[in-house]
């Protein structure tokens, strides 16, 4: 009974029993565990209370639930928290040490007593339940699981906020293909609203056709989770499609072009003391990549190539040789203490723009025009020849016109980039109830493609002793889960078909029971 679970649950569970369900403490409908930073917490400024920007939502509210309560699941909390117009009727992790944090996060906003309390559950299948009761659903459950939630609530009229990235392996990418979706779906990519990045973006023009971009990172090694379920190649997708989705989506944003090739150099195993692989049950388990460098080349999307029929063929190898676009992305996961954390370096014809964070600036610089001060060719230019301008992005009115409709904020774990992203998400969300199309920011279909660069990118790693084909990823799944994306893969769905949207009774993950 309730009252016989809330005796065993912490005292914030105690206190609003009725809120939990009465459910075993399992696993979701996929069987795996849910994120949870052990690391530094999202926390909310001291005194905020909760605001209305009038017109960013409409007047009626916007019922959440979200799916997985770990470290992203309690930032995108802590964002709804401010706005008076959205609410958490859900909330649904098997990890009750993140789905207290979560309640604790909603509890202390300051609402002069009118906060309502979400409901607690521990499996997808309770969840699901309520459907009629969601308007908007947010997964941030571990990687593996996005694709199979997708598929089981996607069939619904609701707005879906899925965590990056969509898919881990080239089957789940082919059903999420395959599948007919009736939600509106939008892809966290939180990358694009980095105010850095984003201005990044703005003053690209500037530079003129772009030949080359580069991306690097050097960071701290992943953050532990529950079950340290994203050190395994299975259930994150792998460092470059985990981690790298991020890049690879900005990439195509940068250049306006999709990947052509790629070749990968890739490091192994250097962080297998500090991940524990040692422990591990498996003997055999494939480590995560540790570090990466990956060289890509674009080419132009065919609408862009479209108009050139009555060019010569001779000008049409000249012309598609002049667009062509080349990477790299440089990564790596041992590099605590670095100077820059991020670097974006964008370069074309008439300039160069870069991008530095956790700094938050923008440099942007101007070659020498032809008419210029670079008169002496057999000397270097002058200083006064070409131009520098940069911009100071750590003040978000610099960067965003509406920064002052955003309720105060704290930065959380992306730059403040995710208050951005829900800015434009409730705008959508409300354009949508006055009868407007949906438009998402980042789209099913740009997730998907994110992911395909970094399965890609793994199938083409050359360094010596490592084999792309061989190394590729099986998605961790249970029964449940591979219904789902065998009926998508065989079936052309018209409607729904019910035994295959249930959530399994059977929960078959291994973990079963652990999450206490």
């Amino acid at each position: 009974t309730t009252l016989a679970l809330a005796s065993k649950l912490t005292p914030l569970a105690k206190k609003y029993p009725n809120n939990y369900s009465s459910g075993d403490n399992h696993y979701f409908s996929q069987s795996v565990v849910s994120i949870h930073a052990r690391g530094q917490l999202v926390s909310l400024p001291k005194g905020s209370n909760k605001m209305n920007p009038s017109h960013l939502v409409s007047d009626h509210l916007v019922r959440i639930a979200i799916l997985g309560c770990g470290m992203m699941g309690q930032e995108h909390i802590s964002y709804i928290n401010k706005y008076s117009n959205l609410a958490i009727r859900f909330l649904c992790d098997p990890a009750k040490s993140s789905t207290d944090i979560a309640l604790s996060m909603i509890e202390s906003v300051d609402t002069g007593g009118n906060t309502e309390i979400p409901r607690v559950f521990f499996e997808e299948k309770h969840l699901l339940e309520h459907i009629d009761e969601i308007d908007l659903l947010v997964i941030a459950s571990p990687n593996h699981m996005h694709t199979p939630q997708l598929l089981r609530w996607g069939q619904y009229d609701i707005t879906i906020l899925v965590e990056k990235p969509v898919a881990v392996s080239e089957k789940q990418v082919a059903a999420l293909k395959a599948a007919y979706l009736k939600a509106k779906i939008w892809v966290a990519m939180e990358y694009r609203f980095i105010p850095a990045i984003n201005k990044l973006l703005q003053v690209l023009p500037d530079v003129g056709h772009i030949k080359k971009v580069t991306i690097r990172e050097n960071r701290y090694p992943f953050l532990s989770k529950v079950e340290e379920w994203n050190k395994d190649v299975n259930k994150s997708g792998d460092t470059l499609v985990e981690k790298c989705c991020h890049f690879f989506d900005l990439f195509r944003l940068i250049t306006g072009q999709e990947m052509d090739s790629c070749v990968s150099k890739v490091h192994r195993g250097l962080l297998w003391d500090h991940y524990g692989y040692q422990y591990h049950e498996d003997k055999g388990v494939v480590p995560i990549i540790d570090s990466a460098y990956v060289l890509l080349d674009f080419t132009p999307r065919e609408n862009d190539m479209m108009g050139n029929t009555v060019e010569s063929e001779e000008v049409m190898r000249k012309h598609t040789a002049q667009q062509s676009t080349i990477g790299c992305l440089e990564l790596c996961m041992f590099a605590e203490g670095s100077r820059h954390q991020e670097e974006i370096i964008v370069t074309g014809m008439k300039g160069r723009v870069e991008a530095y964070l956790p700094e938050n600036k923008v440099f942007l610089y101007q070659r020498p025009t032809p008419e210029g001060l670079w008169k002496d060719k057999s000397k270097p230019p002058p200083q006064e020849s070409f131009s520098e301008e940069i911009f100071d992005c750590s003040d978000l009115r610099q960067v965003y016109d509406f920064a002052n409709d955003i309720p105060n904020m704290h930065s959380g774990y992306h730059y403040c980039s995710t208050a951005i992203e829900w800015k434009y998400l409730i705008d959508a969300i409300k354009d949508s109830k006055q009868g407007n199309p949906f438009i998402p920011q980042v789209s099913l279909d740009d997730g998907i493609k994110a992911v395909e660069m970094g399965i890609e990118s793994m199938k083409n790693i050359s360094t010596r002793g490592e084999s792309g084909p061989k190394s590729s990823v099986k998605a961790h799944s249970s029964k449940s889960s591979e219904n789902l994306l065998n009926h998508d893969l065989t079936v052309n769905r018209s409607g729904v078909t019910t035994e295959f949207m249930e959530v399994s009774d059977d929960c078959d993950g291994e973990y079963k029971g652990k999450m206490q």
